[in-house]
């Protein structure tokens, strides 16, 4: 049982209280509803497992009212994460604080995602827990902010890297040169100055010690903790090898020579600098993987031109408002989106929807900043400024899907929580079973440093948040959409695409092909069709209107109109009742219409509706309307055709009509005859013969069914991108690129699979190589250092192998 607390607006006395109340008790599950009209607040207690949040908001919208949940999203930048294990730890503090609902961490984009009710916490409650957890919670930058601060970051991991390398190389030519017979002076040579030897290793190793200091800072803090880290296994493996060769320094000054030969001082140097190495090498490979975004922030101008009391005026973009006039002259940019006053161009509006060919404006066109005005100057208005505008939106979804996980990260951020600890065990447990088989101290210290430095799970938290940040930008310069992690996962398995029929597989502009009379003239049936349809926004009406229009018809006044969804309409003109729809209305309204039945099929077949028409209740003819296949529906479904995916068509137009335009494209299944409201049930009836499905729609209409379907894919929404019932968003009118975004999904998902077999396979592998399981079978030892440069290079090759989506083409 949970309570939350929502926002009513609308209530005006107690009587809306009763009503709201009502409402929601009803629901099965709440346990109680109790409405505060003073504060406006409705406080309900419900069981999760009955109900969400979203069906009493449901409820109360239902009711006559606004429900305005006080739960809260945010993005928190966090600095200090180094690994899997540190995202764990963030994690589980975050979501310890009462009222979190949600807390995702991103390692690749270094972001805590959190839904809280504000009602209960406030962020700073919030980050208060990430600096409690060890981690520092950044206040909110500007993208150029975070952008120089992380170039700062590199630009110290590099001098740390130059410092380590700078004295590591001596080290090791100091400790190991002699034994491939390169000469030392005789003041450190071993044989003759065996103190001098080791002291100034002590020094060489305290210096690159001093340069990483931040790895023993933050993991011996993590270890105080109970909370270790990738910096816990560095910083104990490190200091293990630098304190055993204070230890031999100390022994040697005490003239036992033998322990000459045992200083420990080369590795615990070289350890780090790999290290370094690999996180500067990580560092600058992350920083490709978010340049979809800076791409799409670079396109905005900083400038714009506005028209001030007829003075043209260069101001910043951030200082333009709505309402202001904009001048834009051809090659320039446009600064943000609106509508136009005065001019005749055409725009590139590629870097919206990855259409190359520029469009065709003219006064009362919509446009959108960021776009490319190519030949004419133009006055326009602006109606959307700063984060309003399409660009904006974009690339709100984008930052929104690379901060988010997919389903398939939740094993390995289990395996990370209590991955560290367990690595620690096995090193000691490794290292003390040396031990006691007699093989000596330097040989089981080798041992435990080993296992603690192969073992660092940077490669787990990296392998998927990095794959979905390149594939989702990737997907962006196509112009798809793809706003979860979980959408992306969920794409991959769709076995069954399902589209709606007007305006995605065909154009959804139909014409009039053809008219048929009983008693009547043809343009007086068209003049009463013409105008029981006048304003009409559905495709068929307007395809009436302009064919009206097109013969010059005069128009006739409506005394009357009832529309009839999913059949059609009543209205009633100089007195007469009109009826205008489908055969399912006559059927309803048992009027005859046997004399036009036979040709009203024939129409059908030919993939025409026929719409019959009738007054005062006998039938007086058939208007049929034919809307034309878009010419790349049908590769579209060959293409899905050979990845292994069944095509079904759903639509209220009636069965012959379907079926005369899914033989022409190829469809494999025809649903037809489907009211708007049932089009989800149908999608659910599919799904239940255990198909993942992807409804394709126009993301207004078909809401109800994209949102029941496993994917929905809201396709030809130009750049209204804020469609809330679409999981990916298409942003030209183009069905292949529903093939572009399956094909996404599949090579993202199969990156990330690679990404975690690696982190998985090469800690399976490495572990109980660095716990001597070769050497106890004849085989070699694994040496510290290798096993730093093994850590290193599979976190490099992860975030290389992730980079590989940046090649990614269209199948099709």
């Amino acid at each position: 049982m949970i309570s939350k607390t929502l926002k009513i607006e609308g209530m005006t006395c107690a009587a809306c209280v009763r009503r709201v109340e009502k409402a929601v008790a009803k629901l099965e599950g709440v346990n109680e509803a109790a409405v505060n009209l003073a504060t406006e607040t409705l406080k309900v207690s419900f069981e999760e497992d009955k109900l969400s949040l979203n069906d009493v908001e449901a409820a109360v919208d239902k009711a006559g009212y606004k429900a305005i949940s006080t739960v809260k999203s945010a993005k928190i930048k966090v600095e200090g994460m180094t690994c899997a294990a540190c995202v764990s730890r963030v994690e589980r503090f975050v979501k310890k604080v009462s009222g979190v609902e949600k807390a995702e961490v991103n390692l690749a984009t270094e972001t805590l995602t959190v839904a809280f009710d504000s009602d209960v916490i406030r962020l700073s409650d919030i980050k208060k827990a990430v600096e409690k957890a060890g981690y520092k919670a950044v206040e909110d930058e500007k993208e150029d902010e975070h952008r120089d601060r992380k170039l700062q970051e590199i630009q110290s991991m590099k001098r740390r890297l130059i410092i380590s390398a700078v004295f590591t190389v001596p080290l090791l030519l100091i400790a190991m040169g002699h034994m491939l017979g390169m000469p030392l002076p005789v003041f450190i040579d071993p044989h003759h100055h065996p103190l001098s030897f080791g002291i100034v290793q002590l020094i060489l190793a305290t210096i690159v010690i001093v340069t990483g200091i931040k790895f023993f800072k933050v993991g011996f803090k993590n270890l105080i903790q109970l909370s270790p880290n990738m910096d816990t296994l560095i910083a104990v493996g490190t200091s293990a090898a630098y304190i055993y060769g204070l230890f031999a320094i100390y022994k040697i000054g005490q003239g036992y020579m033998e322990y000459t030969m045992d200083l420990y001082f080369e590795s615990a140097g070289t350890i780090l600098t790999l290290i370094t190495l690999g996180k500067y090498l990580e560092a600058i490979t992350k920083g490709k993987t978010s340049e979809a975004i800076k791409k799409l922030m670079g396109l905005t101008p900083k400038t714009a031109t506005i028209l001030k009391d007829g003075v043209e005026k260069v101001i910043s973009i951030d200082e333009v408002e709505v309402g202001d006039i904009l001048i834009v002259k051809p090659g320039e940019k446009l600064p943000v989106d609106g509508s136009i006053v005065e001019g005749l161009t055409s725009i590139d509006e590629s870097m919206l929807t990855g259409e190359s060919i520029p469009v065709e404006k003219t006064v009362g066109d919509s446009v959108y900043g960021a776009s490319i005005n190519k030949n004419g100057m133009i006055k326009y208005k602006a109606t959307k400024v700063g984060k309003d505008t399409a660009l904006a939106q974009i690339i709100k979804l984008v930052e929104d899907a690379q901060g988010s996980k997919a389903p398939i990260a939740k094993m390995a951020d289990i395996i990370s929580g209590y991955f560290v600890p367990v690595v620690i065990g096995l090193a000691l447990i490794a290292s003390i079973t040396w031990a006691l088989l007699g093989q000596g101290t330097i040989f089981s210290l080798t041992i435990f440093i080993s296992v603690l430095v192969i073992a660092c799970p940077c490669a787990l938290g990296l392998a998927t948040p990095t794959a979905i940040m390149v594939g989702t930008g990737k997907g962006a310069e196509y112009g798809v959409l793809i706003k979860s992690g979980e959408a992306l996962e969920t794409s991959y398995k769709i076995n069954t695409v399902v589209f709606d029929k007007t305006g995605t597989i065909t154009e959804g502009k139909p014409k009039v092909t053809d008219i048929v009379t009983v008693n009547i003239e043809e343009n007086q049936l068209l003049t009463y069709a013409a105008s029981a349809e006048k304003g009409s926004e559905h495709p068929l009406g307007e395809a009436i209107v302009t064919e009206a229009e097109d013969r010059n018809l005069e128009f006739k006044a409506i005394e009357s109109f009832k529309a009839i969804p999913g059949k059609g309409i009543r209205v009633t003109i100089d007195g007469k009742s009109i009826l205008l729809g489908n055969k399912k209305l006559f059927n309803d309204e048992n009027i005859d219409i046997n004399v036009l039945e036979d040709n009203a099929n024939v129409l059908s077949e030919q993939g025409k509706t026929p719409m019959f028409l009738s007054i005062d209740g006998q039938i007086s003819g058939i208007v049929a309307v034919a809307d034309t296949v878009k010419s790349n529906s049908k590769d579209a479904v060959k293409a899905l055709h050979k990845m292994g995916i069944e095509v079904v068509m759903l639509t209220g137009d009636n069965k012959n009509t379907a079926e005369a335009i899914a033989r022409e494209v190829g469809i494999d299944r025809v649903v037809a005859e489907v009211m708007p409201e049932d089009k989800s049930n149908k999608i659910k009836e599919i799904q239940g013969e255990g198909r993942k499905v992807a409804m394709v729609g126009d993301g207004i209409n078909d809401a109800p069914a994209l949102a029941a379907a496993d994917v929905g894919i809201a396709i030809g929404s130009g750049t209204d991108v804020a469609i809330e019932s679409a999981d990916v968003v298409l942003m030209r009118s183009d069905i292949l690129d529903v093939i572009t975004a399956i094909d996404l999904s599949k090579k993202t998902i199969r990156n990330i699979k690679q990404n975690l077999f690696w982190a998985f396979g090469y800690n399976t592998l490495g572990i109980p190589v660095a716990m001597g399981i070769l050497y106890a079978f004849g085989g070699p030892l694994l040496n510290p250092m290798l096993a730093a440069f093994a850590m290193s290079f599979s976190s490099v090759s992860v975030l290389l192998n992730a980079l590989r989506l940046k090649s990614f083409k269209p199948m099709v």
